[in-house]
């Protein structure tokens, strides 16, 4: 091929198209013809025929329309990366022998490697299995591919790219220049989205560079992110700056350029669109600044009104995609429907089949029937004619007489029956029909089921149901080998009814009587067989076929194949249904033919069987699919003496098929010097429900000489003929399927809609009518209607012809001499934004792609699957068991390259999975509807998966552009125009202060309560086991902190920072007080775990190095930790402030305490680690503190005989409140369980709120998910052990989050049973900035759920729905709002003040609030104004601190406690955290809760974005195989629920996913852990 490449390009190039060849003069034509007809023949060779032709030509080149003649050069240039196919039609079917052999005609392999060719080597990043290397090769390593041509490649197309205007391509008149190069400057006509490039402006070519480029450059996994950062954002706005692409120096861009080619190039028109880009920045270097400047005031609305801002009337719109307006049409007249030829009477044909086994078993008994053969090929049997007729009746009359039922007869004339028969024994299954039709039941031939669960086996047993049937035909081999149930009997298959099952071997059927005849009566319209069919979607119907259409069927077919008596006949197909009963057991009779049946098992041993068995039995016709042609290609090289010149028909069952083209061609190749004659291939075109449609009657016929037509793929893909002249790569050969059947009138009608006939150059479906086609789908009369009874109308809607056509499922076209062609099935039919594509045809161009060495046995699986409302490319192959990973990624990233070039449509995912994994049919194909349910379920389990919807997914919603700001004015006139109140709400006052309250200082409420009740019990903390581990009265904790002060009063100045590192317990409630005695600031640390020091000990290192901690105390088991060996590898330990333990301190009494000036002093720091990863301390001062224990007491009414039990950390926020700061300040009894011990009990804390009776109780997300998860199934347990939790009155979680639902309500519901009150669960929220905002209490009403528009939240609103609406989000409001707090909702970027409902961010102000960050680690600048903010208009004088969430307040039907109307605050997700793509607003939870539903493996999930892409981390709790199932399902459910592609999928085991003590996700660890590529992921898979 190479060298017919390097010269065959000239004349290519030089092609006149149709108009210059009419400006040929008429002798220049005629030479040029006699060329061709020279060539063809062989009697010039390819490179002489070039060098005449380009002499006859040289003079007219020049006129070539505008051809710019450096474009030619530079073509010229491009020799080795464009193959070129020969260009006549002679030529075309030229057989050439240096074949590839696979499914395919040469020319489709060409066209595939041509394809290929240009796109060179690109590599693309490959996905990262555990145990191989993740790709991320440093960016310089990322060279040129290395091509002998790249350099100039490349020099000629920047030179193109560079004067792109002085170019004027027209139309497509230069099918050489670069294919592509021409698809993108036209962007249209090729392109997959079939929408024209000005409907949006860089649509698909877009698309295509960026992929490309990720295509081409070895790319480091973060040149992927980069480019398709790009891809994402543009995929649906103009196209992006380009030039920032190809600036980047480090990459290896091979294709961007044409991008800014086109943008300029295209007519000027487009301008404005060329120039905004998706996030609206300019494209830059193209245009003046003042233009840019004028477009961008072109762009900017007037000024809008006002409504806009507060009406939510937006709806999120998929973009549809506009037809092309250059896109072809139909332009032939309208076609009238074509009539077979009459059907011949012959005076001696039978009146019925039974008529005719009946004459022919009693006149030549002798007359062999079928010869079955076993998987040696040694004839095994040969029933003859007389056989067959006795044994039929001797089983017609078992059936009809010796099975009964409680003395009736089991069986009535009529009844279905069904016959399960092996692949092998057509004998038996004969015998079974032909007994069957001479008893007058209906034989329901299925496949033999070999497992309880083959595949489709369900919806055969709703056929047999369906059908009524109760008896089963089988043989007794194949009834031993069925699947046993322990009784002996056969299992009931899954989906199936009860059967009884009759073996029909010789022993178990009687003789009939001498008086016994079966009737024989005239063909009538009852059912004489259901023959089995499945649908696209894989449910299984029941065609009926009546006695006279089987009949008539016989009679055309003996017609149409000019069948005689006696002729031998080889048939390999299946003998169940369709082409291989037809002919090999009902024609075959009604002829008295002699079948040699070939099994499947012996083709499998074989390939060659059926060649042999032609040339020993010297049979006239063979029955043959692509697939056994095929096959005996490979095989037939050890044989040399069989000779096929007995053949005189050679029928191809699947010649309608796209690749049987090749496989014919490459068999007569093979064979013609064997004998065979190229005149006796007959294709021919069938389905289940007309029967045979068409075929190429036998060369003794005169029929016209068989046809070809080379048809344009793109012109197919919108349903137009047109034969193809110009673009060499894409194009379908097909060859046609003869003439109509005798006696059959056939129309083809438009595929969707009204059944209108079609235009002579249109693609359809083709419709018949005639006496011998199918009745009807069994037991379906509606789906009856719609295929058997489909009345075909005219353009001016009257009806073709009184008599009803039944739809055949065949895509085709009646072409030249009346001859049929057929370009594709319903089944294979996949409707992409609007073009056809035939999954055959894309199954033969990815065979096309060097099958033998990679795909197993050329298996592969094209189907669609609807994602984001349009149909979804998926292609799945079996690799052969040595292919390695490089192997099989280089095969796919060619797949994808060739169907694309070729087809112009973009694969969706590509997936390898094992040899023989895919589920088969019973003669070993694949079985796509399983294959693709499998897919959809996740239970496919590949081994390699590409997903490609970055270039596919064309209808996005376009990304939103931000509204201009609006004025403070228009924002209270708005507010008052749609007569909203703006949105704050305040907790009720504090009230009267009670005795304790007189204390500023909460160190002098302990002294206080030590002296008035010294013996009341303040803290009880419980271990695992239940039991109290320590406790402690006032008195008690008072005198421990007196000694911890006394320590200290020595050592410390006052106001110095004191590190507590202590686990949970008194301890760190006596020191946190003895710090406030002697007056320095308590630092709370979580201590480090001891088996995990390499993460846990540096926040700890961190915690006392930010807070400028002089000091830390802890136990002496710690300070050993501390200082130990394992701690030098994970910190500095020499750089620890003195450590001091409180073990056993000296019982020392102060004189004095430290008593703070100011109750504006700092009295402690509270330090978190943020869900970003933030580290952040806060100062508590001694006002803040009373005012949050106030607070506190206030809303959950907490008086000394009060017991509460908490179930928290006790380092920060709200948990660090209630440990050591509330119990003291009300005096009520704390019950304390460090959630470190529901590790080894899970159970302890709700025993311990039932055996103390606690009516509050507080718990976090973690404590409350181990809960759920380690108790569900022992609530009875729990129950017997007396638990009960009916005392509970409020369970509060302490979140800083949006709460979540689905664990509340879950934990409701499992613990319903002991007693918990479903009202009694809800939520507290608190931040930074305000540990306790809102906390449920004692009183007030029930937490409120109202449900949102997760589409509407993205764009920062609220909308509110019902339950149960589409894409609905519940929210529960956060609790009450607490005493003495305000809170307001304002715009994140006005600050002003919003409405009731609408979604900004929660302000707050309270004299609990904190007064400032002690550091934020990293980012101080940032967070100055979060303390002390104020609105910029409305209240402008209050000073509120901003919580960095979004929520919004609403006014609820409920009261409070005040008789007021309730607020209620419904917290919506921390603003760090949310995620910006595409223009709106994502919150990572809500993408999480989508991905966690799509699998039942996926354990937790995280999302976070790298480089503008998605990245979703999902936890696997299953088998590793079951990994690459979820890329797809993941992928798919992001973009169906949130319209965002993902970038990267990674699969990890689970746990990996890090979580804080709060149980919230650490997003930004996780993130960090993938870049530093420290997960051990089983699985990354990057999306392209």
């Amino acid at each position: 091929m190479a060298e017919r490449t390097s010269t065959g390009l000239l004349p290519v190039m030089l092609e006149p198209t149709p108009a210059v060849a009419m400006t040929l003069p008429a002798e220049v034509r005629e030479k040029l013809a006699e060329l061709e007809l020279e060539l063809s023949e062989g009697d010039i060779t390819q490179k002489g025929y070039e060098k005449k032709r380009s002499k006859l030509l040289a003079p007219y080149i020049p006129q070539i329309q505008g051809v710019d003649p450096s474009l030619q050069i530079d073509n010229r240039i491009q020799t080795s990366s464009q193959a070129v196919l020969p260009v006549s039609k002679h030529n075309k079917s030229r057989a050439n022998n240096a074949r590839d052999e696979r499914f395919r005609s040469d020319l489709h392999t060409e066209a595939v490697q041509a394809a290929l060719a240009k796109y060179k080597e690109r590599k693309m990043p490959m996905p990262s299995k555990r145990r191989s290397v993740l790709v991320q090769s440093s960016v310089e390593a990322c060279t040129p591919p290395d091509t002998s041509s790249a350099s100039e490649d490349e020099g000629s197309l920047r030179r193109q790219g560079r004067l792109p205007t002085s170019t004027p391509y027209q139309g497509h008149s230069h099918p050489a220049v670069e294919h592509w190069f021409n698809r993108v400057i036209q962007g249209s006509s090729t392109s997959s989205s079939a929408s024209s490039t000005s409907s949006h402006p860089g649509g698909r070519s877009v698309t295509n560079t960026s992929t490309h480029i990720g295509l081409n450059a070895n790319a480091t996994a973060t040149a992927l992110a980069d480019l398709m950062a790009h891809t994402q954002l543009d995929n649906h706005s103009a196209p992006p700056d380009v030039t920032g692409l190809s600036e980047r120096s480090s990459i290896h861009v091979e294709r961007p350029h044409l991008g800014s080619v086109r943008g300029v190039s295209r007519s000027y028109n487009h301008h404005t669109s060329v120039m905004e880009t998706a996030d609206g920045v300019p494209v830059n270097s193209r245009v003046s600044n003042k233009i840019q400047q004028l477009l961008n005031t072109l762009k900017r609305p007037k000024r809008p009104p006002l409504r806009e801002f507060f009406v939510d009337d937006f709806e999120e719109l998929l973009d549809v995609q506009q037809p092309d307006p250059n896109q072809p049409r139909p332009e032939g007249q309208q076609m009238s429907p074509l009539e077979g030829e009459a059907l011949g009477i012959v005076t001696n044909w039978p009146p019925s089949l039974p008529a005719a086994l009946q004459r022919w078993g009693t006149t030549h008994p002798k007359s062999p029937c079928l010869t079955s053969l076993d998987n040696a090929g040694k004839p095994v049997y040969t029933l003859t004619y007389g056989k067959l007729w006795t044994r039929s009746q001797k089983l017609a009359y078992t059936l009809l007489h010796k099975l009964s039922s409680r003395n009736e007869p089991l069986l009535m004339p009529g009844d279905r029956v069904a016959l399960v028969f092996p692949n092998n024994d057509p004998v038996m299954f004969m015998v079974a029909f032909y007994g069957c039709l001479l008893a007058e039941l209906v034989p329901v031939p299925i496949e033999v089921p070999l497992t309880r669960k083959d595949a489709g086996s369900q919806q055969i047993g709703f056929l047999l149901g369906s059908c009524g049937v109760t008896l089963a035909l089988t043989t007794d081999a194949c009834q031993k080998g069925l699947p046993k149930a322990q009784t002996g009997e056969v299992a009931t298959f899954k989906g199936w009814p009860r059967l009884l099952w009759f073996v029909t071997d010789g022993k178990h059927v009687v003789k009939p009587p001498k008086d016994w005849h079966p009737q024989i009566r005239e063909a009538s319209n009852d059912i004489a067989y259901i023959e089995y069919k499945t649908s696209k979607e894989g449910s299984t119907m029941g065609v009926t076929v009546s006695h006279s259409a089987m009949l008539a069927h016989c009679q055309a077919l003996t017609q149409a194949c000019g069948y005689t008596e006696a002729e031998t006949i080889t048939n390999v197909l299946d003998f169940k249904r369709e082409a291989g009963l037809w002919h090999g057991v009902l024609t075959s009779v009604m002829n008295r033919m002699h079948v040699i049946s070939i099994p499947y098992s012996l083709m499998k041993v074989n390939p060659l069987s059926w060649i042999q068995k032609v040339h020993m039995y010297k049979a006239r016709v063979a029955v043959v699919k692509s697939r056994d042609m095929h096959w005996s290609l490979l095989a037939q090289r050890d044989q040399r003496d069989i000779s096929l010149s007995s053949l005189r028909m050679l029928i191809v069952a699947d010649g309608a098929n796209p690749w049987s083209i090749s496989s014919c061609d490459a068999f007569l190749n093979v064979f013609q010097s064997r004998g065979l004659r190229p005149e006796v291939i007959c294709p021919c075109a069938s389905s289940s429900e007309a029967m045979t449609v068409a075929i190429r009657r036998p060369p003794e016929m005169g029929v016209p000489p068989p046809g070809k037509a080379v048809l344009s793929m793109s012109g197919l893909s919108h349903g137009v003929i047109r034969v193809d002249t110009e673009e060499k790569l894409s194009v379908l050969t097909v060859q046609d399927v003869g003439q109509v059947m005798s006696g059959a009138l056939i129309c083809v009608v438009r595929v969707e809609g009204t059944p209108y006939l079609c235009q002579t150059d249109e693609v359809g479906e083709i419709c018949v009518s005639s006496a011998s086609s199918g009745l009807a789908y069994y037991g379906l009369p509606g789906m009856t209607k719609n295929i058997f009874e489909t009345i075909p109308v005219k353009s001016s809607r009257v009806p073709v012809s009184d008599r009803p056509f039944t739809r055949t499922s065949l895509l085709g076209f009646v072409g030249p001499d009346n001859l049929v062609f057929i370009v594709g099935k319903m089944e294979g039919l996949m409707v992409v934004s609007g073009r056809r594509h035939n999954a055959d045809d894309v199954v033969a161009t990815a065979l096309a792609v060097e099958p033998m060495k990679f795909v197993y046995r050329g298996r592969i699986a094209v189907f669609s699957v609807s994602v984001l409302r349009d149909e979804r490319v998926v292609v799945v192959a079996e690799q052969r068991p040595d292919s390695s990973e490089e192997d099989s990624f280089q095969w796919m990233s060619r797949v994808l390259q060739a169907i694309d070039s070729i087809h112009q449509v973009g694969v969706y995912c590509l997936a390898l999975v094992p040899a023989n994994t895919l589920p088969k049919t019973p003669l070993g194909g694949i079985h796509i509807s399983e294959t693709k349910q499998r897919f959809l379920e996740g239970a496919l389990h590949p081994c390699n998966v590409l997903m490609c919807p970055h270039t596919c997914v064309t209808n996005l919603p376009k990304p939103r552009q931000k509204q201009p700001e609006v004025g403070p004015a228009s924002m209270i006139v708005g507010n008052l125009v749609a007569g909203k109140r703006i949105a704050q709400a305040c907790g009720r006052d504090l009230g009267q202060l009670e005795d304790n309250d007189q204390f500023l200082y909460i160190q002098d409420v302990l002294q206080w309560r030590a002296q008035a009740t010294p013996d009341h019990p303040l803290f009880l903390v419980l271990n695992a086991k239940g039991t109290v581990a320590s406790t402690a009265t006032c008195l008690q904790l008072h005198k421990r902190a007196e000694r911890v002060a006394a320590s200290l009063m020595g050592r410390l100045n006052t106001g110095d920072h004191v590190a507590l590192v202590y686990p949970p317990g008194i301890d760190l409630i006596a020191t946190f007080y003895g710090c406030l005695y002697a007056g320095c600031v308590p630092v709370t640390v979580r201590p480090p775990h001891p088996q995990n020091l390499a993460t846990t000990l540096p926040t700890v290192k961190m915690i006392v190095e930010v807070s400028k901690s002089v000091c830390i105390l802890t136990t002496q088991a710690i300070m050993k930790l501390l200082k130990s060996k394992e701690a030098t590898a994970a910190v500095d330990i020499k750089s620890w402030p003195a450590v001091l333990d409180t073990d056993d301190l000296p019982r020392k009494k102060n004189s004095h305490f430290y008593k703070p000036p100011t109750p504006e002093m700092l009295a402690y720091l509270d330090f978190s680690v943020s869900t970003t990863g933030i580290l952040a301390g806060v100062k508590m001062s001694h006002a803040a503190t009373g005012a949050l224990c106030r607070s506190i007491k206030l809303q959950c009414e907490l008086y000394p005989s009060r017991q509460i039990a908490i179930c928290l950390d006790p380092y920060c926020g709200l948990g660090l409140a209630l440990w050591c700061l509330c119990s003291v300040y009300s005096g009520h009894q704390s019950i304390l369980v460090p959630p470190l011990e529901l590790e080894s009990n899970v159970s302890v804390w709700l025993t311990a709120v039932s055996q103390y009776k606690a009516r509050v109780t507080f718990c976090s997300y973690s404590v409350m998910e181990m809960c759920t998860k380690g108790l569900g199934s022992q609530t009875e347990a729990l129950r017997l052990r007396n638990v009960n939790l009916s005392c509970v009155r409020t369970c509060m979680v302490v979140a800083e989050e949006r709460p979540r639902i689905a664990l509340t309500q879950s934990f409701s519901k499992i613990f319903k049973d002991l007693g918990l009150s479903p009202r009694a669960v809800s939520t507290t929220f608190g931040c930074r900035v305000n540990v306790a905002i809102c906390l449920q209490g004692t009183s007030g009403p029930d937490p409120t759920t109202v449900y949102v528009d997760m589409r509407a939240l993205r764009h920062d609103r609220v909308r509110l729905v019902e339950r149960g609406s589409p894409h609905s989000l519940p929210l529960m409001e956060s609790g009450k709002i607490l005493p003495g707090v305000k809170v307001i909702i304002a715009n994140t970027e006005t600050k002003g003040p919003l409405g009731d409902s609408h979604l900004g961010e929660v302000w707050v102000s309270s004299p609990h609030n904190a007064t400032g960050y002690y550091t934020v680690y990293g980012e101080e600048a940032l967070h100055a104004d979060h303390f002390n903010t104020k609105l910029s208009f409305g209240d402008t004088q209050t000073v509120w601190a901003r919580t960095g969430y979004l929520g919004f307040l609403r006014r609820t039907e409920l009261t409070d406690a005040s008789g007021e109307r309730h607020d209620a605050l419904y917290v919506v997700g921390s603003l760090d955290e949310t995620l910006e793509l595409r223009g709106m607003r994502y919150h990572p939870i809500d993408i999480e809760t989508s991905v966690i539903r799509s699998h039942k493996s996926i354990a937790e999930c995280a999302v976070f974005t790298w480089t503008n892409l998605l990245v979703v981390v999902v936890e696997l709790e299953g088998s590793e195989q079951e990994a690459l199932d979820l890329v797809a399902l993941v992928t798919n459910v992001v973009l169906e629920e949130h319209y965002l592609i993902v970038g990267v999928v990674v699969v990890v085991d689970p746990g990996v996913i890090p979580i804080n003590s709060r149980g919230e996700k650490q997003r930004m660890h996780l993130r960090d852990g993938f870049l530093a590529d420290q997960l051990d992921p089983i699985y990354v898979a990057y999306n392209m």
